[in-house]
């Protein structure tokens, strides 16, 4: 069976992340996405530290179809290098990572 995974994103605005996780979940490369925030960003880029608000989008997809949501979001992301990160999923409700994986396709 395929691994559920976690991927985030975060990104100046609202409207990009809901952009964002729609998009990726009506293609059915993800079963739900959760969009949170303002949260308070710091961070090094190109050599200073930044502070933003941003907003955090996570998907709840499976191994599988992560190569295709990183691309996703890099074609619809505004940032030079957008943070994408994709966690392995240990444990979870059975009936949830079968739901999961209904939803995507991905028995």
């Amino acid at each position: 069976m395929d691994t559920i995974i976690q991927v985030t994103t975060t990104g100046d605005s609202r409207e990009m992340m809901e952009e964002i996780g729609r998009a990726i979940v009506e293609r059915r490369l993800a079963s739900c996405a959760q969009i949170s925030g303002p949260v308070k960003s710091i961070y090094w880029w190109k050599g200073r530290i930044e502070e933003t608000e941003e907003w955090v989008c996570i998907l709840r997809s499976t191994k599988a179809h992560y190569e295709e949501i990183q691309r996703r979001i890099r074609d619809l992301h505004s940032y030079d290098v957008p943070e994408i990160i994709s966690v392995e999923i240990g444990r979870a409700l059975p009936d949830y990572e079968r739901w999961v994986r209904d939803e995507t396709g991905k028995s």
